[in-house]
């Protein structure tokens, strides 16, 4: 009970590294962090790999648009400004537009369209009679953070595993930073540079000609299922269930236009757009994807109001990959505004082969050797004691151990900021050990417990404010969305916390036994 009570920390050391080495190589844990990280186990750990390490496609892009502050909107709502201003503007239409009011009765009005400079915003505002505080280049800060959860959305629904998407901020410029692991260039630029607007319209005619209005938006749909191929003599499709609010609408329309009629309706819309029945058209980012009309017996159950109590209906498309976009831009959303990722855009984009990314592993773990092999052979020179400097040693790479078995518990991706992280985790590491060392045995033998205790003290003192000055330093980095520099904050600082609270006091009860009778 004494041995206990006297080297507690130690145990609690040995408990943390079992722990550690449980989260990494355990089988159940490698089957629970996929599921829940969406990222792929594919070595003998249980750790993730980010696109660094895996290969991938990173895509770092401003959003397009230009925006007027402190829009004074009186008493009209936000839709009445978002016309008015669009009829102001040759280049962009009212989807283009987003007034958002603010609290004080002064809001803000963007146009996430390419062509339109801050200047000719302000000219439209004067034009439609709103008065302005200034225009400017870029969106706000709730456009870009609804954009990083439709793309975040986007890349969970699309299957792309293991895909981030975040803020970063460079001086006053704003970058949504999107890296997704182990897929090309190409797939994840088109997926990203959908808007994703999909909206059902009826197209019927009137009074001699054909008449197209809007009767199913996104929020309209209650439910929508997976993109299905289509069994025989039936295109691929997308199930959906309307809104029980949005379905008596619907149906009513669908009978007054004349899609539901008596028998049903055969669309020709691509073949004879002007002498067609009147059809239901899949419109996605403002283009025709199909029309179609609809069956005897849908339109029976339209006909009668049986339909709106059971609001189902399927969505077909040309071909599988376009049930599956629309598919995909129903659950997510569309995007409040596009990035800036063309030819002449402020983005850029890149790809790292997955080889690639394999060699930079292999080049971490040498870097981590070589670093591990210098530090113990320079512990070694200093003092010549194996009991002092093989603890040393041991208790350094027990804390990288404890943080890659934290970045395997929670599935956190590594890559070569978290890399150089754990290899900065050595060396301060390492560095407030030989402070204990050099404190414990500065006035030669330590004889007793009670002076061991009281040079330990002194040192762990220095320890403890080296520790505060390394936290508050990295806070803000860890904090801010700065790309790379968060993962190499966050575990430098973890390191430094489990350095204090637990493998510093755990090689002090080391020493102490050693060294002290």
């Amino acid at each position: 009970m004494g041995t206990f009570r006297d080297n507690w920390r130690i145990f609690v050391l040995v408990f943390v590294l079992m722990a550690s080495l449980f989260a990494l190589f355990s089988p159940t844990m490698a089957q629970g962090g996929t599921e829940t990280s969406g990222l792929a186990n594919d070595g003998p750990t249980n750790l993730q790999y980010g696109l660094q390490l895996s290969g991938g496609t990173r895509i770092r892009a401003p959003l397009v648009g230009v925006t007027a502050t402190d829009v004074e909107y009186g008493s009209e709502e936000a839709p009445d400004v978002e016309r008015a201003v669009a009829n102001e503007l040759d280049n962009a239409t009212v989807a283009d537009v987003i007034a958002r009011p603010g609290t004080d009765g002064a809001g803000t009005v963007e146009v996430t369209t390419e062509g339109v400079t801050p200047e000719e915003l302000g000219t439209a505002l004067d034009a439609a009679g709103y008065s302005y505080g200034e225009t400017r280049d870029g969106v706000t800060e709730e456009t870009r953070s609804q954009t990083v959860d439709i793309l975040s959305n986007k890349i969970n629904e699309a299957g792309l595993s293991g895909g981030t998407v975040q803020q970063i901020t460079s001086g006053n410029d704003h970058f949504i930073l999107i890296e997704v692991p182990d897929e090309n260039r190409q797939n994840v630029e088109e997926l990203v540079n959908q808007r994703g607007s999909v909206r059902v319209d009826v197209y019927y005619p009137t009074n001699g000609e054909y008449q197209q209005e809007t009767v199913l938006e996104r929020d309209d749909f209650q439910s929508i299922g997976n993109a299905r191929q289509g069994g025989e003599g039936q295109l691929p499709n997308v199930p959906v269930v309307v809104r029980e609010s949005a379905a008596p609408p619907f149906q009513q329309r669908m009978v007054e236009t004349g899609v539901a009629a008596q028998g049903g309706s055969t669309c020709r819309y691509g073949a004879a757009p002007n002498s067609t029945d009147a059809c239901m058209l899949l419109v996605v980012d403002g283009e025709v994807v199909n029309a179609f009309g609809m069956s005897p017996g849908l339109a029976g159950d339209m006909r009668t109001g049986d339909w709106a109590d059971d609001p189902r209906f399927i969505l077909q498309t040309q071909n599988f990959s376009g049930a599956r976009e629309v598919a995909i831009n129903l659950r997510a959303g569309a995007l409040p505004a596009p990035l800036d990722i063309g030819p002449d855009g402020e983005g850029t984009s890149s790809y790292i082969s997955p080889s690639q990314g394999t060699q930079f592993r292999v080049d971490s773990l040498l870097t981590g050797l070589i670093a591990v092999l210098a530090v113990a052979g320079v512990v070694f020179l200093r003092y010549g004691e194996v009991e002092v400097a093989l603890p040393m040693i041991v208790t350094a790479l027990s804390e990288v151990i404890i943080l890659l078995g934290f970045a395997a518990g929670i599935g956190y991706p590594l890559d070569l900021s978290v890399i150089a992280g754990f290899i900065a985790v050595i060396g301060t590491g390492v560095d407030d050990l030989i402070i204990i060392a050099d404190e414990v045995m500065s006035e030669g033998d330590v004889n007793s417990r009670r002076v061991f205790q009281s040079r330990f003290r002194k040192a762990f003192w220095v320890i403890g404010a080296a520790a505060a000055t390394t936290i508050i330093a990295m806070s803000p980095l860890a904090v801010l969305s700065l790309g790379d520099l968060q993962g190499f904050a966050i575990f430098t600082i973890l390191g430094v916390v489990v350095g204090v609270l637990l493998t510093r006091p755990a090689y002090g009860d080391i020493l102490r036994a050693l060294m002290t009778r």
